[in-house]
């Protein structure tokens, strides 16, 4: 069995007197899809921002890529290969798509020693990412505040792979998306994952969690509740460990 891409070793996080998380240890694999679910309060979110540099656990240790990790800002967590997509998203709306897909990382080339954007080259692999995912964007120099959520989300997905991505975590990213938006970011999760990316993922939609993920881990009142494979459980079940009658298969998933 290969080694997990992320492993968390009994993290704790404490508000004062205040336990938000008492001991959170569960692994992801490459490639894997995780759906993190729990009631209001559980401690998904403080996890996820752990995870990703926007907190520091009390206590406990991560393991990134087989080494000892522990981003201490999301900027680090991201040079890692660690980023967090929410359902507001982290676009500049008042620029276009290439724009966007290039923040921060643009082509230049010199004119009389000066820099000057490379738009065509930028364009063009914009163009090519787009289309390897199948993500159909009409024009690339469209405004992101013209385009649809599951638009918006394509390209930050699509954006986090090219630029060497390793672990994306989703919290609730389709809460403000249609029926068939919903549709084409699932299947989106799934095209990343058979990349050999590791996927979290939010949601209180148990529907969505049983069609994308490989694997279901619950939270409940800030520790592991349930860690099963997909297919060795049901939605019953899962939400038996949410509210707490159940706290059957609670160990990791074999």
């Amino acid at each position: 069995m290969s080694e997990p891409l992320l492993v968390l070793d009994n993290v704790a996080k404490n508000y004062g007197a205040i336990q938000a998380l008492k001991g959170i240890s569960f692994s992801i694999g490459r490639g894997e899809v995780v759906a993190l679910l729990g009631d209001n309060g559980a401690g998904k979110s403080t996890l996820v921002k752990i995870i990703a540099g926007g907190l520091e656990p009390t206590s406990g240790r991560m393991l990134f890529e087989g080494k000892e990790f522990l981003a201490k800002s999301p900027a680090e967590a991201k040079a890692a290969g660690i980023e967090t997509v929410y359902q507001d998203l982290s676009l500049c709306t008042n620029v276009d798509v290439v724009a966007n897909f290039f923040m921060g990382r643009e082509i230049t080339h010199k004119v009389l020693g000066v820099p000057v954007l490379d738009e065509r080259a930028m364009e063009a692999v914009v163009a090519k990412a787009l289309a390897n995912a199948g993500t159909r964007i009409p024009s690339l120099r469209t405004k992101v505040e013209h385009l649809s959520g599951g638009q918006r989300q394509a390209i930050e997905l699509n954006r986090f792979v090219h630029w060497g991505g390793k672990l994306v975590l989703l919290d609730e990213p389709f809460a403000a998306l249609g029926v068939e938006q919903t549709r084409r970011g699932l299947d989106m999760i799934r095209q990343v994952a058979s990349q050999g990316i590791g996927v979290v993922i939010i949601t209180h939609i148990m529907q969505q969690a049983f069609q994308v993920a490989d694997r279901i881990v619950v939270i409940r009142q800030g520790v592991v509740a349930g860690d099963v494979a997909r297919n060795k459980t049901s939605p019953d079940a899962v939400i038996n460990m949410i509210t707490g009658e159940t706290l059957a298969g609670a160990g990791p998933a074999g």
